[in-house]
């Protein structure tokens, strides 16, 4: 197989990536000069080297414990539990959140062979057996029905483990029109509304 075919075909490969954008992006790396195309190698190849989940919690990271399981300032009575790592970069960014994370590694996808042993369910339950520090657990799915039925599944696996199982709150982005939002997202807003403080 010709070279630029065999790189349009692994870029395809890619989440979002159609063969014309795979195309596109093989003609536009051909332009560039060849120290920069190396770099972008050698940047994939550290990555694949020297990125692994935390046997912890299952973040993405260079080292093991990840840098936030083995930060003491971290809150460790409470965790949240998210679909991916890229979740906890979501969160990190609000600056609004000092506790641990647990990564499940997906969501519940029946259809898609995707189950309960398929995700990192147990380890999550490890985590919290006796002795655990940990008090409150804060499902962090996406508002998607594979991220609702997973933080269901998950909130019935902790009942009975002494532990709060708190749920973020969904609903209306700010910057958003009602005009805009779909009847669930209303619903949500709706269901998750709170006392206005004067």
């Amino acid at each position: 197989m010709p070279a630029i075919e065999e790189l349009i075909g692994e870029l395809t490969r890619l989440p979002g990536i159609g063969r014309k954008t795979a195309t596109r992006l093989t003609y536009f790396l051909l332009k560039q000069p060849a120290d920069a195309v190396h770099r972008l190698a050698q940047a994939l190849v550290a990555v694949c080297d020297r990125v692994s989940p935390c046997s912890t919690c299952g973040n993405l990271g260079e080292t093991d414990p990840c840098t936030i399981c083995g930060d003491p300032r971290r809150d460790g009575t409470m965790i949240c539990v998210v679909e991916e790592a890229s979740d906890v970069g979501a969160i990190e960014r609000s600056g609004e959140y000092r506790g641990l994370y647990h990564v499940l590694g997906g969501h519940l996808s029946p259809l898609d062979g995707i189950g309960p042993d398929e995700l990192r369910i147990e380890a999550l339950r490890a985590r919290l057996s006796n002795g655990s520090a940990v008090r409150e657990v804060i499902l962090a799915t996406n508002p998607s029905m594979e991220g609702e039925v997973t933080a269901t599944y998950v909130r019935g696996v902790l009942e009975g483990r002494g532990v709060r199982v708190t749920r973020i709150a969904l609903g209306l982005p700010v910057g958003g029109d009602l005009e805009y939002a779909d009847g669930v997202t209303i619903a949500q807003a709706l269901a998750a509304r709170r006392e206005v403080v004067g």
